[in-house]
């Protein structure tokens, strides 16, 4: 007989799995297409900075100089908001799928260790975002003109605060990309073994609780509003 609709393959041949396994990968290219993004911003800065300098360092066009770091800074924040987008998942995989002989040795014991600060790395970070966020929605009703120049204030000062990170994920963040590259299948695996759980737990709980009236689900501890810092 024909195999019915509900019957399925083993997990490994479910489309959902494939989806989980590609929406991985492109996360893990997007790290490390950002990472180089931010050398490539930092390099293209080096390259030309010292045209700008006398021979003790000393900025000679001091309207170039600032203007390169403002360019270098911008091209790296756009870069720090794709590991705001997918590093702290990234990470999270990377951590649970890693055993104890990867860090001891083989191919990515070198960028496990590596790894050692990127939570602060990112949580300072994002703490930057946040702040951008709250200035933004208080320009909510400003007047265009004076948006503009307000946002644009705002961004001078991000940016500088968000290279200091930058350049921490410019060789963290390659190595969280590498290696989360090197576990992509063993973090699949254990990805699709976790849904599995999960619908299955579903299923037994849907299945025990018949006319059972649904219970609340427990109040979440609503976090603090993040406080503005005063820009150095």
């Amino acid at each position: 007989m024909p195999a019915s609709p509900d019957s399925s393959a083993t997990p490994d041949c479910q489309p959902q799995d494939v989806d989980e396994r590609a929406a991985w990968r492109a996360r893990v290219q997007a790290l490390a297409s950002a990472a180089d993004g931010i050398r490539q911003a930092s390099d293209q800065w080096d390259a030309v900075s010292d045209s700008y300098c006398d021979e003790d360092g000393w900025p000679v066009d001091e309207t170039g100089h600032a203007d390169g770091k403002v360019a270098r800074d911008a091209a790296a924040w756009e870069h720090v908001e794709t590991f705001l987008a997918h590093g702290p998942e990234v990470l999270s995989g990377v951590r649970s799928a890693a055993q104890p002989a990867d860090y001891l040795d083989g191919p990515i014991s070198a960028d496990l260790l590596r790894l050692r600060g990127i939570d602060s790395v990112l949580e300072r970070a994002g703490e930057i975002r946040r702040e951008w966020d709250q200035v933004i929605a208080l320009m909510e009703g400003c007047m265009p003109g004076s948006r503009e120049l307000y946002e644009e204030r705002a961004r001078e000062i991000r940016n500088p605060e968000g290279w200091h990170y930058a350049d921490k994920l410019r060789y963290r963040g390659a190595a969280l990309a590498r290696a989360a590259d090197h576990l992509a299948d063993r973090i699949s695996d254990n990805q699709s073994a976790h849904t599995g759980r999960v619908h299955a737990a579903l299923a037994r709980s849907a299945s025990g609780q018949h006319g059972a009236s649904p219970t609340s689900p427990p109040a979440s501890a609503t976090s603090d509003p993040p406080a503005m810092r005063r820009s150095r």
